[in-house]
């Protein structure tokens, strides 16, 4: 897990200036890959005690511009947020309790860029769910 000091480093490459919330939310999404804003929310209230919803989804929001955060929103849940940005990985959702799990591309880099027809589209992003039930849900169920 990376620390204050490297979450200082990462704020000031992306040109961002550096204040404990922000470097607060950088740590709750580290810490809670796939949460949602309310659990980083929390999490950035037990580290810093009063801070606003909407100053949170503020940095969220610059955080993710910045390419600091990924925001996914699979179909039927609320946004989340993850740290692992810059590479070509999908996510396992669990049809039955809702945890995401990042899973690499089987196929290289970024082979899911190449679509049949682009329709003039400059592509820069693919994204794929794979949908099922997870090791705990897939075991209440045939229970």
């Amino acid at each position: 897990m990376p620390t204050t000091p490297d979450f200082e480093r990462l704020l000031r490459g992306a040109a961002l200036r550096v204040t404990r919330p922000r470097v607060a939310v950088l740590s709750a999404v580290h810490g809670h890959p796939h949460a949602d804003t309310d659990s980083i929310l929390g999490a950035v209230r037990e580290t810093l005690g009063g801070v606003s919803h909407q100053a949170v989804y503020d940095i969220l929001r610059a955080l993710t511009a910045a390419g600091l955060l990924r925001r996914i929103e699979p179909p039927g849940s609320v946004a989340r947020y993850e740290a692992r940005v810059g590479d070509n990985h999908h996510h396992l959702v669990c049809r039955s309790c809702g945890v995401i799990a990042d899973v690499d591309c089987a196929v290289g880099t970024a082979p899911c860029l190449t679509a049949s027809d682009d329709h003039g589209f400059a592509i820069d992003e693919a994204e794929v769910i794979y949908w099922g039930l997870c090791p705990a849900c897939n075991t209440a169920s045939s229970s």
